[in-house]
């Protein structure tokens, strides 16, 4: 179990089987549950079912990109206060800018190691504002 006790709902939306297993690994070892999704389009239907907590979005996917969901999940309402964390292989300034134009919080350069995912999920932790 987590430090401080709390259980997080966490989306992971990434293209590559390996990275969507290896980050449910590290989440589930730090005692959060994980959904899965391989694309935008899968990844809507997914925060609209489930409301996670935090969501790890990759940014280069086919169909929808991770700015263009990160948009989406942004505009709406119920979800618009949801920290999204982008997740690239690219550690460019622009990715990063871009990132917090669409409403990211954080953005993770992949690969990752469990102690960043895990950090990244304390950090959005303590940043997620009370109810107004």
């Amino acid at each position: 179990m987590n430090p401080n006790g709390s259980t997080f709902k966490v989306l992971v939306i990434d293209d590559s089987n390996t990275i969507r297993r290896s980050a449910e690994i590290f989440l589930k070892q730090g005692g959060h549950e994980v959904l899965l999704a391989e694309d935008g389009f899968d990844a809507l239907s997914k925060v609209n079912d489930y409301q996670p907590d935090l969501i790890f979005c990759d940014i280069l996917m086919p169909r929808l990109d991770g700015y263009q969901t990160c948009a989406i999940i942004k505009r709406n309402a119920r979800f618009s206060q949801v920290p999204v964390v982008m997740l690239s292989s690219k550690d460019g300034v622009f990715d990063k800018a871009r990132g917090r134009m669409v409403g990211a919080q954080e953005y993770l350069t992949k690969p990752f190691t469990k102690e960043q995912l895990l950090q990244a999920v304390e950090q959005m932790a303590n940043q997620v504002p009370g109810d107004a």
